[in-house]
């Protein structure tokens, strides 16, 4: 249930990001933070899309750890661009909202994954 969830979010979320990346660009003329932002931002789905597939429970848990890697760097690019006035912040707190959420999930879903190893 949760990784269906987990996996729907995170996908929910890289579109947010994708949309928020081009309106830095074509507003503010951003390209190095919003290329940033844009990375970690949807790596987090698609590292969720590849713990789908993992060869192992030790496979899974990295992926998943990674991911929940990723979500932290991404507050780290969306509290940058709110401290530089790139951000308002209303799209500060909706985005960081959603990523802390998929933080959340993902803390959750790799701590009940290393308890049944």
């Amino acid at each position: 249930m949760s990784k269906s969830i987990l996996k729907d979010k995170s996908y929910k979320f890289a579109i947010l990001i994708v949309k928020l990346s081009q309106k830095l660009i074509s507003e503010n003329k951003q390209y190095t933070l919003s290329k940033q932002l844009l990375r970690s931002g949807t790596a987090i789905g698609a590292l969720i899309r590849e713990a789908e597939f993992a060869q192992s429970k030790k496979d899974f848990i990295n992926k998943m750890s990674v991911s929940l890697k990723e979500a932290n760097e991404t507050l780290y690019w969306l509290d940058l661009l709110k401290d530089t006035d790139y951000l308002s912040i209303e799209a500060y707190k909706k985005h960081s909202n959603l990523n802390k959420e998929l933080v959340a999930m993902l803390v959750s879903s790799i701590k009940t994954s290393k308890s049944k190893v």
